[in-house]
């Protein structure tokens, strides 16, 4: 019997997953020693070595279905932009999008344990087999899904670097695609006023007046000017607050109402955004490796 205890020691010993440690002590019969040197032959504790090595490249990728009722946007990283352009990783991040459609898991841990197309093996254990094969440590870092009454349609701008996917309840294709453009190009934070957080408003309020006050305006005056220029503080973060990129005589909240349309929600993936990404000074490298 295969313990969990076992599964523990042997993961520790490789840093190869748990599903994958597993399963070669199932086949070795408990065999520590075999296990590892399965491991080993399979590339998987290779694989498991990379995985410490920062992911921040990569590609962000969407699928839409055919119907345009279900779409979703995905970012799959990377250690350096060449990999970004590998065939089979493209299509690997291509092939994930798909499954987020199709299958809905619930959280990232949950595409992980979902079957990979016709394979016969988890998004999980594909994904390794990828590090192993490629080269370089690989992540699923999130996504996003959407399921519509009316469309979903997406935008992929700079080959994989910036993805958009949106949800209208009504409206035209061309309309959606414009609207896609919109976020990919001015990047807003929320879809409206009312998704602002009301900490945020008061902090950008409070700094508003503050900037009021030592132009040396009275504070009632002050309190007025505040009124006056939030508005551009929304027109900056809020999507239907965004004058369109098009034209802009017309905000993207009269565009879409101008065309009948309705929105619901939008997703803006950027890639490697927010990760930390490691700085190599490659003489100190080779310093260290001297010494």
């Amino acid at each position: 019997m295969i313990t969990a205890e076992l599964v523990k020691e042997l993961r520790e010993k490789t840093g190869a997953g748990m599903m994958d440690c597993k399963k070669v002590l199932t086949e070795t019969d408990g065999d520590m020693e075999k296990a590892a040197e399965l491991l080993r032959e399979r590339g998987i504790a290779k694989a498991a070595k990379k995985s410490g090595r920062i992911a921040a490249e990569g590609l962000v990728a969407t699928f839409v279905s055919a119907d345009k009722k279900v779409g979703s946007v995905v970012e799959v990283n990377a250690e350096t932009d060449f990999v970004a352009k590998n065939e089979e990783f493209v299509n690997f991040v291509n092939d994930v999008a798909e499954i987020v459609a199709t299958e809905a898991p619930a959280d990232v841990e949950a595409l992980l344990a979902t079957t990979y197309k016709n394979a016969g093996k988890t998004v999980q254990e594909v994904l390794t087999e990828k590090i192993a094969t490629i080269g370089e440590n690989m992540s699923i870092r999130r996504f996003d899904r959407f399921e519509s009454q009316g469309l979903v349609e997406s935008y992929i701008h700079g080959a994989g670097k910036i993805a958009v996917l949106v949800d209208f309840a009504k409206g035209e294709t061309e309309l959606a695609k414009d609207v896609c453009m919109q976020i990919a190009a001015a990047k807003p934070e929320y879809f409206n006023r009312e998704a602002v957080p009301q900490e945020r408003v008061a902090k950008e309020m409070e700094i508003l007046k503050a900037q009021a006050m030592n132009e040396g305006k009275p504070a009632e005056i002050a309190e007025k000017m505040v009124q006056g220029r939030i508005g551009k503080f929304y027109s900056e973060i809020c999507l239907l607050d965004q004058e369109f990129v098009k034209d802009s005589s017309v905000k993207v909240g009269d565009l879409i109402k101008n065309k009948g349309a309705e929105m619901v929600r939008f997703a803006r993936f950027e890639k490697g955004e927010g990760i930390e990404k490691k700085e190599e000074n490659f003489a100190e490298e080779v310093m260290k490796q001297l010494q």
